[in-house]
């Protein structure tokens, strides 16, 4: 299993998971971290600024931990078979850690409440759909 925890500021679980370019990307046995590595992204390739259906650098990984993220993300995530979640834990490693636990306090919904959400296609801010940016 892999989590991937954004950390725009290589430190902390840090907000705005569509626009982080930063993410500590935790390798586990499905019990245990076994490793870790920061993984830089350039900025076309953040959430808010690439194609939701396009390939992307994290579509490997098993789950997606931030400080907050919108509901297109969500789905983006959900689509791809990532599961979203939002946490008030500040530290990338115990996030990680709590999650592989299951005692990892969660905020709000989580990716599987959109699963089956409806995205209806256009924003008026930048011409993308909803779904695509995550900020919305």
């Amino acid at each position: 299993m892999r989590i991937a925890v954004t950390s725009q500021n290589r430190k902390e679980v840090t907000e705005h998971a569509g626009r982080c370019r930063k993410f500590w990307v935790f390798e586990t046995d499905g019990e245990e971290l076994i490793g870790r590595e920061l993984l830089e992204l350039a900025r076309e390739e953040s959430f808010h600024d690439s194609a939701g259906d396009a390939p992307h650098p994290l579509d490997d990984v098993d789950v997606l931990i931030a400080g907050s993220m919108g509901a297109g993300l969500r789905r983006r995530m959900a689509r791809k078979g990532i599961r979203a979640v939002v946490t008030a834990e500040k530290d990338p490693e115990r996030a990680a850690r709590l999650w592989l636990s299951g005692t990892l306090r969660l905020l709000g919904p989580s990716a599987d409440d959109y699963a089956d959400g409806h995205d209806d296609g256009r924003d008026q801010h930048h011409g993308k759909g909803c779904g695509d940016c995550g900020d919305h």
